[in-house]
């Protein structure tokens, strides 16, 4: 590939020598369930950089799986963890309590969308913090069914993998699954099943009653704690609803006395242009889920809700040894510094912009790209056989992902069929470093399509 390249420095092929030596370690020592993704073997990294133990330099577009939205190693979060290191490592909260959880949740309950009266209860991870949100709902309605989305992920552990909706490979052999929970349609306007595919208000209505209709078909109102929802989907391709869904979502909750639990693990703390990206619905949900981006990389996650349905549970009923951290806890109160000092959200909003005009212009001369959609900085492109037919091609993404990752720019695949390129870049990545990734990007892309 003959790409300029002002970030991007390869010194050996990919792998270079170290990290095969390594990647062979791992395949002895560990299961085939967790052979890593990228054949490279990290050594340090900064911002949006990353550098391998051969001393090859990346584009990082992976964000850790979105958790790096303040980007590898921030000054301010480094600070805060050295500190706290020297001080304590842990105590577990409920048992002896610490000043950096309690202004944490503070924060947080100030940013809750819509307002009003929050409490905030923290976690290790998003599975996490998903379980404990369905607990809370089911203690506070005294009901036991949960309403999920098709394409749906919500995490791997029993409940929050029960919720997930792609089988494989999270879900193959891995049943029984929890009881009581439903699965109903949510909105993909790219590939809409009822008006054509055509983003519409036929189209939105007639998803709408779809769901409606599962009340009737398979569980009473009566019977439904809560409804979980991502306010764009993630892994489930990143799908952007129609403006119009949270809020019928949220009206047709109220209707029937039901719980709306957002799922903000991967959407939060920027990454669509706003802190959550509820607000951009002007909804105020029950419960918000949140991980990922929250402590830049230190297990962390957290439940947010409104004070009388958080107090469902008594003393005692949620928690967990490791729960909140201290790391985890200074971190995330370093990133939400991160975030003031920063303007981060305006540049989520620039970033968003910059990526969308700049695919929308490849996409003019790569007709493969079927879609190219997003919010603020979570933007991705769907890539297909053709845009008549709209084939999923699972195949040329991964040759495109293959080439980008051998030319040193480190992206990750989305969606169901396995066919969606996304970009996960830190908030603070300059455009000079966006514009380097999407250039090897449109090449790797030509050129798999060339083949």
């Amino acid at each position: 590939m003959a790409t300029a390249t002002k970030y991007i420095a390869l010194k050996t092929q990919i792998p270079g020598p170290k990290s095969r030596e390594v990647l062979d370690r791992i395949e002895k020592a560990t299961p085939r369930a967790v052979n890593p993704y990228a054949p490279v073997v990290a050594d340090r990294a900064h911002g949006s950089l990353l550098y391998d133990i051969d001393g090859n330099t990346f584009i990082d577009l992976t964000g850790g799986v979105g958790v790096l939205n303040v980007g590898h190693t921030h000054d301010k979060v480094r600070a805060a963890l050295h500190e706290q290191v020297d001080r304590f490592l842990h105590t577990d909260f409920t048992m002896i309590p610490y000043e950096s959880y309690v202004r944490l949740a503070e924060r947080l309950n100030t940013r809750f969308p819509g307002g009003g009266p929050a409490t905030t209860v923290f976690f290790n991870s998003g599975a996490e913090a998903v379980e404990n949100a369905i607990k809370i709902a089911r203690m506070y309605t005294k009901r036991k069914g949960i309403i999920a989305f098709e394409r749906a992920f919500h995490g791997r552990t029993l409940m929050a993998m029960t919720l997930t909706s792609k089988v494989h490979p999270y879900k193959a052999g891995m049943g029984p699954f929890a009881p009581e929970v439903y699965r109903v349609p949510f909105p993909y306007p790219y590939r809409c099943e009822y008006a054509g595919g055509d983003l519409n208000h036929e189209c939105d209505e007639r998803c709408y009653a779809k769901i409606e209709s599962a009340l009737l078909l398979q569980v009473a109102p009566e019977d439904v704690a809560a409804v979980i929802v991502e306010p764009v989907q993630g892994e489930g391709g990143f799908i952007v609803p129609p403006k119009s869904f949270l809020p019928w979502l949220r009206q047709f909750t109220e209707k029937h006395n039901i719980l709306l639990i957002v799922d903000e693990v991967q959407t939060g703390f920027g990454r669509t242009g706003t802190f959550f990206a509820t607000e951009q619905s002007g909804i105020r949900p029950d419960l918000l889920t949140m991980a990922k981006s929250i402590a830049d990389g230190i297990p962390l996650s957290g439940v947010m809700g409104r004070r009388e349905v958080m107090d469902g549970p008594g003393d005692s009923q949620i928690g967990g040894t490791y729960v909140g951290n201290p790391l985890g806890t200074v971190a995330g109160n370093a990133v939400l510094d991160v975030f003031d000092s920063e303007n981060l959200l305006q540049a989520a909003q620039v970033q968003g912009a910059h990526l969308m005009q700049r695919l929308r212009d490849l996409a003019h001369d790569v007709p493969q790209i079927g879609e190219v959609r997003g919010l603020g900085a979570m933007v991705a492109i769907e890539l297909v056989t053709d845009p008549q037919s709209k084939t999923p091609a699972a195949e040329l993404t991964d040759r495109v992902l293959q080439s980008c990752m051998h030319n040193g720019l480190l992206m990750l695949k989305a969606g169901i069929y396995g066919n969606v390129i996304r970009f996960l870049a830190p908030l603070n990545t300059p455009l000079d470093v966006l514009d380097e990734a999407i250039n090897v990007l449109s090449e790797a892309l030509r050129q798999a399509v060339a083949q």
